[in-house]
């Protein structure tokens, strides 16, 4: 990775640069439903943006990465959903994406996270630990597509529930102008 790249927090004068990158990002990705800066905003608007770091260069956000609360019916607690990660174009596949993914993973175990689990592509993911665990699923996603990563050994079993920011599509439904 380029060492004039730096990972940090991100911050109110970030959330334009932020929607544009994620724009950027998913816009040619065939599986996407071109939804994700929706979902970034409505986590943000829901203060459930746990972890939220950009990847700047020359004082220009480059790339973003959000994690979330999730919750998983057996209860277990401190599990966190990864997503979603967006770096510009220009910028993929220069290790931009890894490090957010470390530096994110790296302030959840900070935090005492127990785990993280997310939506992703196969070939991808297991580079960073994430496995198809036997017993914990999300509904309506086919198992080799859902990965976690435990830190504490525990997988819990059951089924993983993503934020109700996830469900946003851009559309404001039940809001009216006044």
């Amino acid at each position: 990775m380029n060492p004039k790249i730096v990972i940090r927090n991100e911050t109110h004068n970030d959330v334009c640069a932020i929607t544009e990158v994620t724009i950027a990002a998913f816009k040619t990705l065939e599986i996407s439903n071109h939804t994700e800066q929706f979902i970034v905003e409505a986590l943000r608007a829901g203060k459930a943006l746990t972890v939220s770091l950009v990847a700047e260069m020359d004082g220009r956000v480059i790339g973003h990465i959000a994690f979330s609360p999730v919750t998983i019916s057996d209860g277990a607690a401190d599990w966190y959903g990864l997503g979603p990660v967006s770096v510009l174009p220009v910028y993929q596949r220069q290790g931009i994406g890894k490090a957010l993914i470390q530096e994110g993973l790296s302030r959840l175990k900070d935090m005492n996270a127990q785990g993280c689990c997310l939506v992703g592509h196969p070939d991808y993911y297991r580079k960073f630990g994430f496995t198809n665990m036997s017993g914990l699923g999300l509904e309506g996603v086919p198992h080799e597509f859902f990965f976690a990563l435990s830190f504490d050994g525990h997988t819990p079993q059951g089924n993983v529930a993503f934020h109700e920011g996830f469900k946003a599509d851009g559309q404001r439904e039940g809001v009216r102008d006044a």
